[in-house]
């Protein structure tokens, strides 16, 4: 059975945000808890994990494993979004209000996700 449409929306959306860490790499690592070690790796792992991910969920028998993988992984890079928020470097001078609003969008990124588990 063929895939639904928003699934493979879902996939070139990852493919494309995990190939903008290797694209601008700096604005990434800027984005990482100084209490993280190496921002330079784990830039380079959290593109690579969401270019893999965004690939594997197009594929019918690895999707719902990739959605695991794409829960676990916006669960991981949740503390940058609260260090953009709290953090005015981090920031990058965007309102307030954004930077709270990617908040709970995180949490309905993980919802879409958790639908093709």
């Amino acid at each position: 059975m063929p895939l639904p449409w928003h699934l493979y929306l879902m996939g070139a959306l990852y493919i494309l945000a995990g190939l903008n860490h290797f694209r601008k790499p700096k604005m990434y690592e800027r984005i990482i808890p100084p209490a993280f070690p190496a921002p330079k790796a784990l830039n380079l792992i959290s593109g690579a994990a969401e270019v893999v991910l965004g690939a594997l969920i197009m594929v019918p028998q690895c999707s719902e494993t990739a959605a695991w993988g794409i829960i676990v992984l916006l669960i991981a890079v949740f503390p940058a979004n609260i260090y953009m928020a709290v953090n005015k470097k981090a920031g990058f001078g965007l309102p307030l209000w954004v930077l709270y609003l990617r908040l709970p969008l995180q949490l309905l990124l993980i919802y879409w996700a958790w639908l093709y588990t």
